[in-house]
């Protein structure tokens, strides 16, 4: 990929889209102390190039889904069309091929207990020379959920205050809000462009401006979705990336997990079911970094029984999973 030079103001844009994807131009250029067309044309520049995509997706535990790290060992003459073919599912999100090609990864979400073996198994892509297919829970998510803090650096805390839209409280009135059988026209809109017009969306969906306005500030405040900016950290100058998974003694999950929220080359990271119970994307500069992150801040780490890394040598599909909802109707 070819790397785009991001200035100061690039990141800062960045970072004001995590905090709200549909921010108005005008709003964000206010907040950074710029005029809305250098910001519209910064966005549209990082945009068409490639570098950036900023998509809404739905927050899968509010919504009572289950998070599943799925990792499939093949050879690698059919790696590259199994990581296609996963991409292209609804469920799935963050494919990549590890291990010299010979692996990949994803993240697939199941409702409950309710179809996990078609859903992990019966309908992975049928290919021969897939080897083994491991699928484990992600029981709670411990680091990254706000966004890498390589590119979630670049704004001050009032800046950030200043962009958030302020999250309904569940005693508050709209603060139980469910996904509608009329939401799932809208979201795979959002999954493809999160900053969408709302002229495009109503077109789309039938509505008016005014409901496509109104119905995606509901579900932002009942924190029913949330925006993903997906941008690769080649970008940042950060040129390695890897899976981590490390086997910790359970007395010193708790504070292995606190340390790892606080390290700068997470991106993400999570308590796992398994043989491993945290799993982790680590972004580094090159690879002597990552070596010395591993040697010195996960060495140092206590109860460290295990640690197991490999290269992300490619994503095929970032952020966008697309859920199918169970429909609360009124």
């Amino acid at each position: 990929m070819k790397r785009v030079m991001l200035d100061d103001l690039d990141r800062q844009l960045l970072h004001a889209l995590q905090v709200d994807g549909r921010a108005a131009f005008s709003h964000i250029a206010s907040v950074l102390g710029t005029s809305d067309r250098t910001i519209a044309r910064r966005y549209s520049r990082l945009r068409s190039s490639g570098v950036v995509r900023v998509v809404v997706v739905p927050n899968g535990q509010a919504l009572g889904y289950v998070d599943w790290m799925v990792r499939i060992r093949c050879s690698p003459d059919v790696a590259d069309r199994l990581a296609v073919a996963l991409s292209r599912r609804d469920d799935t999100s963050w494919v990549s091929l590890i291990s010299g090609g010979t692996e990949i990864t994803c993240i697939t979400q199941t409702r409950g207990r309710v179809g996990e073996s078609e859903l992990l198994l019966e309908k992975l892509p049928q290919m021969p020379r897939v080897m083994a297919v491991t699928a484990h829970c992600l029981l709670r998510a411990v680091a990254g959920t706000s966004g890498w803090p390589g590119r979630t650096a670049a704004l001050t805390p009032m800046q950030i205050a200043a962009l958030q839209l302020p999250l309904l409280e569940q005693d508050e009135p709209g603060g139980d809000q469910q996904l509608t059988d009329a939401d799932l026209q809208l979201l795979p809109l959002l999954a493809k462009d999160g900053r969408a017009s709302q002229l495009s969306l109503a077109a789309a969906t039938g509505w008016s401006e005014s409901t496509v306005r109104r119905r995606l500030e509901e579900l932002r405040r009942a924190n029913l979705v949330h925006f993903v900016v997906d941008i690769d950290p080649i970008h940042f100058g950060f040129n390695t990336e890897a899976m981590l998974w490390l086997t910790v003694a359970p007395a010193d999950l708790a504070e292995v997990t606190t340390a790892l929220s606080e390290h700068q080359e997470i991106s993400f990271a999570a308590a796992t079911t398994g043989p491993s119970n945290i799993v982790a994307y680590v972004v580094c500069r090159n690879t002597g970094a990552l070596y010395d992150y591993l040697a010195g801040r996960i060495g140092s780490l206590p109860g460290v029984l295990r640690a197991e890394t490999a290269p992300i040598l490619r994503r095929t599909k970032g952020a966008g999973a697309i859920l199918t909802p169970v429909i609360t109707h009124g």
